[in-house]
């Protein structure tokens, strides 16, 4: 057993994380910013206040804090706040551990955006980051936050996340009501690889990584990631609808504004470290995620 406290444990991500860690039989304990209940202990990383003593009794501190990544790309209240609440609560945690005796491991948040356009090659942790993008301007921000952490010595993993698909949060969410209505749509050529993981899969791989000593970067995608014609040929077969439209660049760019490189990239990202460590997924490719997305509201 493995005592665990995780900040986001309310968001999406983090009330699923926190259920399955329990489920496990770890101690769980969320860092919350109302006032605390069993289970939680109060923070403000704003302002720098948390219990030091939660900290120093971890075994591992778990962050997946930080506004919703689906906004007004438009809008550069919405960017700063989706920057500056993923690095104001890494560097916070960071230096927490870096401050206590036991230095516990940290598993840090982060994003598969890190990596920029690296078109048709594959994309391990070893790979740069590349362009300067919004996204990956936010991710080495991010990574760069966790600083005094690995300064510290201890176990750092920065989970390199790729969206992660479920019908109950975006981007599915949106996109199911446009895919049953008959307007799924490639987005440009749809050659553009997009990586991805199911959220059964995403919560496995992040309980392992609490129960594994691995350290640096994890790219938290499925092993085979689908090229964007792809997804959207599988998300139009499973709700039985045609898709055999395309959506030109440029309007994308205009559309989508500051995320535009998001969408247009091709990010062959694979899980290689996760596969060193000996996790199996249960959903490799993008039928099996599509598939474990939507079985309870797809037709026999």
């Amino acid at each position: 057993m493995a005592r665990v406290v995780v900040a986001g444990s309310s968001g999406f991500l983090g009330s699923h994380l926190r259920e399955e860690l329990i489920r496990r039989g770890h101690e769980v304990t969320a860092f919350v910013r109302r006032p605390a209940g069993a289970g939680e202990s109060r923070w403000n990383p704003y302002a720098g206040m948390l219990d030091p003593d939660v900290v120093e009794a971890a075994d591992v501190v778990v962050n997946l804090a930080g506004s919703p990544t689906f906004g007004n790309p438009h809008s550069h209240r919405w960017s700063r706040r989706l920057h500056d609440s993923r690095v104001i609560t890494t560097r916070v945690l960071a230096e927490a551990i870096a401050a206590s005796q036991r230095r516990p491991a940290f598993l840090a948040g982060n994003a598969i955006g890190w990596y920029g356009d690296h078109g048709s090659h594959a994309v391990g942790e070893a790979a740069d980051s590349r362009g300067h993008t919004l996204m990956t301007t936010v991710c080495r921000d991010w990574q760069d936050a966790a600083r005094p952490a690995v300064e510290a010595g201890g176990r750092v993993t920065f989970l390199r996340t790729s969206p992660v698909i479920d019908r109950s949060s975006p981007p599915l969410q949106q996109l199911l009501p446009v895919f049953r209505a008959g307007l799924g749509t490639r987005i440009g050529d749809g050659r553009q690889r997009m990586p991805m993981i199911s959220l059964r899969d995403w919560v496995g791989a992040v309980a392992h990584l609490v129960e594994h000593d691995v350290a640096g970067p994890v790219n938290i995608t499925c092993p085979q990631p689908p090229t964007n014609a792809e997804f959207t040929t599988e998300l139009a077969r499973l709700v039985g609808r045609p898709a055999l439209l395309a959506v030109p660049a440029p309007l994308i760019r205009l559309g989508a504004g500051r995320l535009s490189p998001e969408l247009l990239a091709s990010v062959d990202a694979r899980p290689d470290a996760l596969i060193a460590a000996g996790f199996e997924f249960r959903d490799p490719d993008i039928r099996a995620i599509l598939t474990a997305a939507l079985e309870s509201s797809v037709p026999a």
